[in-house]
């Protein structure tokens, strides 16, 4: 993540999820796990050329209504 977030740039917040109940019971089985603005984008392995495209899709403007 780190070679990645170089060459894309991009904020990245790990969260241990070990003893918050609430965490555990809605991540656990996806472990590990990656959201991008809150949405599930990877479960159990990131593929980099997918991750880019991801990134830079949403740090594009939107269009009005969409």
């Amino acid at each position: 993540m780190d070679e990645l977030r170089g060459q894309v740039g991009f904020e990245l917040e790990e969260i241990d999820i070990t003893g918050d109940p609430a965490l555990e019971e809605r991540y656990r089985e996806w472990l590990p796990v990656v959201e991008i603005d809150g949405e599930r984008a990877f479960v159990y392995h990131v593929q980099r050329d997918a991750f880019i495209r991801k990134v830079l899709a949403q740090s594009q403007p939107r269009a009005a209504g969409g």
